[in-house]
């Protein structure tokens, strides 16, 4: 697998959506959260979703310079029409709005319908640290077609339905959980079936229900499982209260619509910590928190504790320091594309 710097493959990615229409303040806010995600550790949520982006625009899913509009609101909530547009870019404004209502109502919240994906949830609760906020996000597909099957259940009925929490804190790296509610993304299948690797049972199980570890069979009628395994209901009740949220708070139901639309619902929320005590003091015990977990004596078999986040900021600064390895199916893809839109010279992908 060829292995690029994090600066090229944004260029890469940006130039590309440019091209099949994104404004520039679009397609950075895709590019970008796509790199930002493979250097995170999250390569389901990076640059393997470009070409799927532009197939979206091709076909009138996303609509590249929508404008975003507020339907209701009040000093504390926003309800926000994406009228399409590109999720990256919208619920990024969504959030940013939410941050200023939060920093004189202390609390604010909203949720945001008819968008295209929105990437790596995480994106959004970070935005929210770096003003010295809590933020929180959660996310589903609205009406399009489903992935998780709900415990006990083998047809999926739910979506992946993320949660992200993150914190402010003193310490180098952010303090967050970003989590789907199903053993796995759908996103970390469609990577194995491109890297031609088996997967771990519990993550999936076949038309006929069965667990499998080949991930092609998810493609042939199979399903995600909800996280917990055999306590697979704490992931599907998770997901359920997720949908209510994203699906039903913001009117855009639940069950498949038959266009199939991908449509990602999203229920936001950020707590400004300083109505609740001093800023600086909650950072420094958030950190001291967090030391006092990896204080732990690691059990048999485990490097150590982690702190939330702890894992993805190690993965980042390693990253940028040796580059992004990305997967020959997805680089062939974005040079196939280069070449489609003739810009392929200019990105040295000739």
């Amino acid at each position: 697998m060829p292995i690029i710097q994090a600066d090229r493959l944004s260029r890469i990615g940006a130039a590309l959506l440019r091209a099949t229409g994104a404004s520039d303040e679009e397609a950075r806010a895709v590019a970008d959260g796509c790199v930002n995600a493979n250097l995170a550790g999250h390569d389901s949520h990076g640059v393997i979703g470009i070409p799927t982006y532009i197939d979206r625009v091709k076909a009138g899913h996303i609509v590249p310079g929508a404008e975003w509009t507020i339907v209701r609101e009040s000093p504390t909530t926003t309800v926000i029409d994406g009228h399409w547009g590109f999720g990256f870019h919208v619920n990024a404004k969504a959030m940013a709005l939410t941050i200023e209502k939060a920093r004189t109502a202390n609390v604010a919240a909203c949720t945001v319908f008819r968008q295209s994906h929105v990437g790596r949830l995480a994106a959004y609760p970070m935005m929210a640290i770096r003003e010295g906020m809590i933020g929180l996000a959660t996310a589903d597909s609205g009406r399009s077609p489903k992935h998780v099957a709900p415990f006990g259940g083998r047809e999926p009925r739910l979506g992946t339905n993320p949660l992200s929490i993150a914190v402010p804190s003193d310490l180098e790296g952010p303090f967050y959980l970003d989590m789907a509610t199903s053993a796995v993304a759908a996103g970390k299948i469609s990577l194995a079936v491109a890297r031609g690797e088996q997967i771990p049972t519990g993550w999936i199980i076949d038309a006929a229900g069965r667990h499998t570890t080949d991930p092609t069979d998810y493609r042939k009628g199979g399903a995600l499982l909800p996280l917990g395994g055999t306590e697979g209901y704490k992931g599907s009740g998770l997901a359920a209260m997720v949908e209510v949220l994203c699906g039903l708070l913001t009117g855009l139901g639940f069950g498949v619509e038959p266009t199939g639309r991908h449509n990602d619902g999203c229920f936001m929320a950020v707590f400004n910590v300083a109505a609740f005590r001093p800023l600086q003091d909650f950072k420094k015990e958030v950190a001291e928190f967090a030391r006092y977990l990896q204080a732990t004596a690691p059990s048999g078999g485990s490097k150590g504790v982690l702190y939330p986040g702890e894992i993805e900021y190690l993965r980042e600064q390693e990253r940028r320091r040796n580059g992004i390895e990305v997967e020959d199916a997805t680089w062939d893809r974005l040079r196939a594309l280069a070449t489609e839109y003739r810009i392929a010279d200019e990105l040295g992908l000739a």
